[in-house]
């Protein structure tokens, strides 16, 4: 069984929904640490000018979880980052088919930062067509770190293979994954190209860049993978 774990970020790029289509059992890993450099409260869109981030203020402390920081709803930063939204992709193809939903489930009031990006990152999967078993860590209460955290998550959920980030490759060691009889793989998705609006093309947008353009099409995803992975070989 095929297990995927990831922080939950905020619309990310269509490579962690690769990972999530890979995965029988998905775990959003959301009692570790927040950072301000990593994309929990981040990520880029493109405009006519390129690329442009959108990032929202929260409340916390160092040393906080992501669970513990708040979004600041006060600053109306959603209605800011919909705005912005708009005004760059309001003439892509299916911005007027998705646009209204997107923003239904943006302006609920989440307690905090991981169950923002979690509603907003299933509510995407399901459209997608992907369905995975999700599930937060938090639930386990494990106190274990960084490798020995996700093999005994992987463990947890009864997990036989872990498709792991390529970051990760510098700081995990395949032997202690085989040890609790856990497979270790990583996931083999390179940037696909697809329409998008305003001249060029930029890859690793958030995956709103994809849904307004292409809409909900994950096949073609899947085709354009599929095309590259034949090239590499």
């Amino acid at each position: 069984m095929n297990v995927g774990i990831h922080q939950p970020d905020y619309i990310p790029w269509l490579g962690l929904f690769y990972k999530m289509y890979l995965s029988d059992v998905f775990i959003h890993l959301d009692d570790v640490q927040y950072s301000n450099t990593a994309a929990h409260n981040f990520n880029v869109v493109k405009t006519a000018q390129g690329e442009l981030r959108l990032k929202f203020p929260v409340e916390y402390h160092h040393g906080d979880l992501i669970t513990d920081v708040r979004p600041k709803y006060e600053l109306n930063w959603r209605e800011k980052h919909l705005r912005t939204l708009e005004m760059n992709y309001s003439k892509a193809k299916y911005f007027k088919d998705t646009f209204p939903e997107l923003k239904d489930v943006f302006m609920v009031d989440y307690p905090n930062v991981a169950e923002l990006n979690i509603a907003i990152n299933e509510y995407i999967a399901h459209r997608f067509g992907i369905s995975p078993k999700f599930i937060k860590s938090s639930y386990f209460s494990l106190d274990t770190k960084r490798e020995e955290k996700v093999i005994d998550l992987c463990v947890a959920v009864g997990g036989t293979r872990y498709i792991s980030g390529n970051g990760a490759r510098v700081y995990q060691d395949p032997a202690h994954f085989a040890e609790r009889g856990v497979e270790l793989t990583y996931l083999d998705y390179k940037p696909i190209e697809y329409p998008q609006v305003w001249k060029g093309f930029l890859p690793c947008m958030s995956v709103l860049d994809y849904i307004f353009n292409c809409g909900y099409d994950w096949d073609y995803v899947l085709r354009k993978v599929a095309e590259l992975n034949e090239g590499d070989r």
